[in-house]
């Protein structure tokens, strides 16, 4: 993994939105994008402690992705438009060897939707992913009524695999996910 590749390059995505590693700086601001879109992110996401939602939550949760990206596990970036956070995407569960795949996660502000950003970071992730990190596979599940994540990822080259039973608990249930792939060769 050559993570000084990643940690070098803001991507401009759309507009004024960028692209770039998450900071232990960025604490305040993903905070305030987590209580802004808390509403919008509620049904796609599991249930969260108040705590998590608090300048303090959020400088633990950054402090273990950023422990997670020093040890070659995972790759948080933070979409901004100038000093906002307007959304997350996470690179996770990086397996090397035979493998060579990682987990993508991705959400974007309420207010940013449908202007093609998604997409757009979502390039740039498979694009580091192949390039900078040498990794072979990209996965992604989505809730199996998340269309717009579903359009983002099939318009990005994933292909859908299978679905999954109790996939994860979101929303404070186990709901079954739709599973897609990308092969980056």
């Amino acid at each position: 993994m050559r993570p000084e590749l990643l940690r070098a390059n803001d991507q401009t995505l759309a507009g004024s939105v960028q692209l770039r590693v998450l900071r232990a700086s960025d604490a305040a601001a993903l905070s305030a994008a987590y209580r802004r879109n808390r509403g919008h992110l509620a049904p796609w996401e599991p249930l969260r402690a108040e705590e998590f939602f608090t300048v303090h939550g959020q400088r633990a949760s950054i402090q273990s992705k950023l422990d997670l990206f020093d040890a070659g596990s995972a790759v948080p970036w933070v979409l901004t438009d100038g000093d906002v956070i307007v959304g997350l995407m996470t690179l996770s569960g990086i397996v090397r060897g035979p493998f060579l795949s990682a987990n993508l996660g991705y959400w974007v502000d309420e207010g940013y939707g449908g202007r093609g950003i998604g997409s757009a970071a979502v390039a740039c992730a498979v694009e580091s992913a192949r390039e900078a990190l040498g990794l072979h596979r990209l996965q992604a599940a989505t809730l199996r009524h998340n269309a717009a994540s579903q359009k983002v990822l099939k318009r990005s080259g994933f292909m859908q695999i299978g679905m999954a039973p109790d996939y994860l608990n979101i929303a404070g249930a186990w709901q079954d996910h739709l599973l897609f792939q990308r092969i980056l060769a």
